[in-house]
């Protein structure tokens, strides 16, 4: 199965007005496209988790850059495989957004505990990984274009997530 992205979003806890909001990348490759998620967790209040194997190097001058001046902010937290990340998170309701996916992004109504899961950008995920998962879909009109970008697929679906909760403490 050719699945194009990985990345879990969790809505683990509310607290106050506040939703834990966290971002998993399954064996991301491109470090730009790490860079551009992290900025975007650190500004929507969410925590990154990356599965490893990684495609580079966390701490390159690509990533680093990609990501601004953010990283001293980031809530990051580094699996050192899927079977690592799901022991620890798996009991949750795991939807995966892929190309391939049926119901849109914005027809699933998003609970506390539940999460996104994204692909490598290359190849996506395993067929064991995309058979244990309900897949949801960005909309798309067909072209010789495959998918959109990684890190824009995440902030349209993050921003989807967070509409449903109302933007907590954002303004």
């Amino acid at each position: 199965m050719n699945e194009k992205f990985i990345l879990f979003f969790s809505y683990l806890s509310v607290e106050g007005d506040f939703l834990n909001l966290n971002i998993v990348m399954y064996q991301p490759e491109i470090p730009q496209n790490t860079g551009n998620i992290a900025r975007t967790c650190v500004l929507t209040g969410a925590k990154l988790h990356l599965i490893k194997p990684l495609g580079f190097d966390i701490s390159s001058k690509q990533v680093k850059r990609a990501g601004l001046d953010y990283w001293g902010e980031l809530d990051l937290e580094v699996h050192e495989s899927y079977e690592d990340f799901m022991k620890k998170y798996g009991h949750n309701k795991i939807y995966l957004a892929t190309t391939h996916g049926g119901e849109h992004y914005d027809e699933v109504e998003f609970k506390e505990g539940d999460f996104i899961m994204f692909g490598r950008e290359t190849c996506g995920v395993p067929e064991d990984v995309h058979n244990a998962h309900e897949g949801i879909r960005v909309p798309m009109i067909k072209t010789s274009t495959r998918s959109l970008n990684l890190s824009n697929t995440v902030a349209i679906i993050a921003y989807e997530a967070l509409r449903q909760f109302g933007f907590p403490n954002m303004k």
